[in-house]
């Protein structure tokens, strides 16, 4: 079995990271790195702790707007299939790498694998809820992490070639923990101590492009009665430096960090406050509540498990949750048992056989 994989982002790294180890025992993959995130701290860093491997190919596509990316991906990721033809071309997520992979392959009569499919926060004025649909229309074979999201794609007329197989970052979390534990110096690097901190990260374009959104987030941390860890987003901080804001002192920005030293982060936090779809899962998996400042998510299982609070940025709201409110569920198994990338390489190389002469 011959397979491309489209990576781009920093959560696709870590989807990739487990998913390749088990495609690469099962035959040939060829990575493609769209260099969507192409700055250290979201990309390199990712391949050498999580010993990724390296990838064949670097398309260096770098930022620009959602037009311009997604249609240079399209037409260098076109290039790689029409000369490697594979099998499959698997793709991960939401992001502008995912569409891009997708038509590509589609276009081309390459069947697509989407790892992630059937999320819905319906909200189409997201890119990623635009990416996600679409991907999902033109795929082959959709990997979807709960029912929630195969019923999702049900409703959408969607009937063949669905699976549930779990979530895959559990995977990777499952067998990170305790490294991150026991590799990590963050705590003491930042001098926090454990449950006296919030960990924060802002950078959906509906917070960061908004810039009344983006300041009210800000100034609404600054009023949190402990120390607000905030990793910045390349994004985030070209907004924040642009338009000359200041960060309220109880606020430390740092840049962003590796995946071991975030799960480390992430543990021990009293609380997280995200705009991140896969920080809120990592939430729930490490037991600690989520404030999600969207309005909505793609993500409700953990919701209904009562472990996350979807607030947007009203500043009374993030406020009283912070202070007042604490997770009343039992944390089920809900996205599967860790071992979603072996089941997904099996079900890959399974339609392969079953369509050869």
């Amino acid at each position: 079995m011959k397979v491309v994989s489209i990576v781009g982002a920093r959560p696709q790294f870590i989807k990739a990271a487990v998913l390749s180890e088990k495609l690469r025992q099962q035959g040939q993959e060829i990575l493609v790195h769209t260099g969507q995130h192409y700055d250290d701290n979201m990309s390199d860093v990712f391949f050498d702790e999580l010993k990724i491997p390296q990838p064949d190919i670097h398309l260096g596509i770098g930022s620009g707007s959602h037009a311009e990316q997604t249609g240079r991906m399209l037409i260098e990721i076109e290039s790689v299939l029409e000369r490697e033809k594979p099998d499959w071309c698997v793709v991960f997520g939401d992001t502008n790498s995912t569409l891009a992979g997708a038509l590509a392959a589609a276009k081309l009569h390459i069947r697509v694998a989407h790892v992630e499919a059937g999320l819905r926060s319906f909200n189409k004025a997201m890119p990623e809820e635009v990416n996600r649909v679409l991907c999902d229309h033109v795929s082959d074979a959709l990997f979807c992490p709960t029912s929630n999201a195969a019923e999702n794609l049900r409703n959408e007329g969607i009937t063949q070639g669905i699976h549930v197989a779990g979530d895959i970052m559990g995977d990777m979390l499952k067998r990170s923990l305790e490294r991150a534990r026991k590799k990590s110096k963050i705590l003491e690097q930042l001098d926090v101590q454990p449950k006296n901190y919030a960990l924060a990260t802002v950078h959906r374009a509906a917070n960061t492009d908004n810039l009344d959104n983006l300041k009210t987030l800000l100034e609404t941390f600054g009023k949190i009665n402990r120390i607000v860890i905030l990793p910045l987003h390349p994004r985030t901080r070209g907004m924040i430096q642009r338009n000359g804001l200041t960060l309220p002192e109880s606020v430390r920005a740092i840049d962003p960090v590796g995946y071991f030293d975030m799960l480390q982060l992430e543990a021990n936090a009293d609380c997280i406050l995200t705009d991140s779809g896969g920080m809120q899962k990592e939430a729930y998996w490490v037991g600690v509540r989520c404030i999600t400042l969207r309005e909505e998510t793609e993500w409700v299982e953990t919701v209904q498990a009562g472990w996350n609070r979807v607030v947007g940025t009203n500043p009374g709201l993030i406020l009283d949750t912070v202070l007042n409110w604490l997770p009343q569920g039992e944390r089920k198994d809900i996205y599967g048992d860790g071992e979603t990338a072996g089941r997904i390489a099996g079900i890959l190389e399974g339609m392969r056989k079953m369509d050869m002469p």
